[in-house]
């Protein structure tokens, strides 16, 4: 029985050359030039033909079962366990997974092929859109650690239910020389307290970074259609920076803050599934998890060396320290009514006799708010005494001069 073998089209091409070599319909230079080889190689193909025919022109491998073919055992239990352990995972995961947890080690353009032909995963020419692409400038990455810190905030179903944890926000710093995970932790929400608290807790490992690169989100700047005109007007993370003497540059675009835009992409594929493999339902425990194993692993095989060596994180003293708080808070001011009270927040606060201070009403308060909720009050410098009540006294026939309030 004759076994067919399949042909390419340049195999085709060659045997029909050597057979009009043979007719005398071309000559062997002619035969090289529409080919474009060398008439060498017309004579090889010519020997070849006549000592076995047309079989001897096509790849000796053709229809032969290659050696480094995966064996089917091996295929089976690998489309197994993406079908039931790792259903809607890319291939890249895929492979780390299987490597980690089975000790399968496939590289992930074989998990690739596998998991296309198995219909487990769609390639991304498929998947695009079709859109008409904008023009954008490349721009290189910074030269130093911390010259530039890319951060964002990300809301997204990261527990999957677990918990019953819904929609979460994360919030991250990525370096742009590095691309290293410098803090990733979630919050409550991407307010002004949780984000004050995350750049507490950067500042406290890495230092103040020369410049941080965010979004026009309403936290980090003022929207309000005369922000232009009146440039004190600022929100309070510009305010803290500013204190800091931190450069916060605004992105125009996602694309202009694309690594950190790139990494929340990763993050919503491969932190969800990481979380689902750690059995973590919480977020304290989320945070634990994040701090010692995934933001480690993840630099480990991510991070890039910079351009130049050193960190140009800016370290800060004791005395700096201990003034951090005071800086990377909600600042406000009131005034004191005249019954010395102070409403923040809906809620009103009494006064307290101050020992050295002589207080008045309409006196300024400058109240700040802390990123664990507590709230403190001074005037003119100095750290007051309060106590919340229930509601403001209503005061009636307050003289125009009005009391003072004076420690005994």
């Amino acid at each position: 029985m004759t076994t067919l073998i399949p042909m390419s089209p340049k195999e085709v091409k060659k045997i029909e050359i050597v057979r009009d070599i043979r007719a005398g319909r071309l000559t062997q230079r002619e035969a090289a030039a529409l080919l474009g080889v060398t008439d060498r190689a017309v004579r090889l193909w010519q020997r070849a033909y006549e000592a076995g025919g047309a079989r001897r022109l096509i790849h000796q491998s053709r229809g032969k079962v290659s050696p480094r073919k995966m064996p089917d055992t091996d295929r089976a239990r690998i489309v197994s366990l993406l079908r039931t352990q790792f259903p809607d995972f890319g291939p890249t995961l895929a492979a780390e997974k299987l490597a980690e947890h089975y000790n399968i080690q496939r590289d992930a353009k074989t998990l690739w092929s596998i998991m296309v032909a198995e219909r487990l995963w769609i390639p991304r020419r498929l998947r695009r859109g079709g859109k008409i692409p904008v023009f954008r400038q490349w721009r290189e990455r910074r030269a130093h650690r911390g010259e530039l810190v890319q951060f964002d905030g990300s809301y997204h179903d990261w527990f999957e239910g677990r918990g019953g944890l819904k929609e979460t926000c994360l919030l991250a710093a990525i370096d742009d020389a590095t691309g290293e995970l410098l803090r990733l932790a979630f919050a409550a929400h991407e307010g002004v307290l949780p984000v004050m608290g995350f750049w507490a807790a950067y500042t406290t490992t890495h230092g103040l970074p020369r410049s941080i690169y965010l979004d026009r989100f309403s936290t980090y700047k003022m929207n309000a259609s005369v922000a232009p005109s009146n440039h004190d007007l600022k929100t309070q993370l510009q305010r803290a920076m500013e204190t800091l003497g931190v450069e916060l540059i605004f992105a125009l675009s996602p694309q202009a803050k694309g690594r950190v835009e790139r990494l929340f992409k990763t993050l919503q594929d491969r932190l969800c599934k990481e979380l689902r493999l750690a059995g973590i339902a919480t977020v304290e425990e989320a945070n634990r998890f994040l701090a010692t194993r995934f933001v480690p692993a993840f630099n480990r095989r991510h991070a890039v060396a910079p351009r130049a060596e050193a960190d140009v994180h800016r370290p800060l003293g004791l005395r700096d320290q201990k003034l951090l708080p005071e800086t990377l808070c909600r600042v406000e001011t009131r005034q004191v009514m005249h019954d010395f009270t102070v409403s923040f927040q809906s809620a009103w606060h009494q006064i307290l006799p101050t020992p050295g201070l002589a207080i008045r009403p309409k006196d300024e308060v400058l109240v700040r708010q802390y990123t664990d909720g507590t709230v403190s009050f001074t005037i003119r410098n100095k750290r007051v005494a309060t106590r919340p009540i229930a509601k403001a006294p209503y005061m009636r026939n307050v003289k125009k001069n009005g009391p003072i309030l004076v420690a005994a």
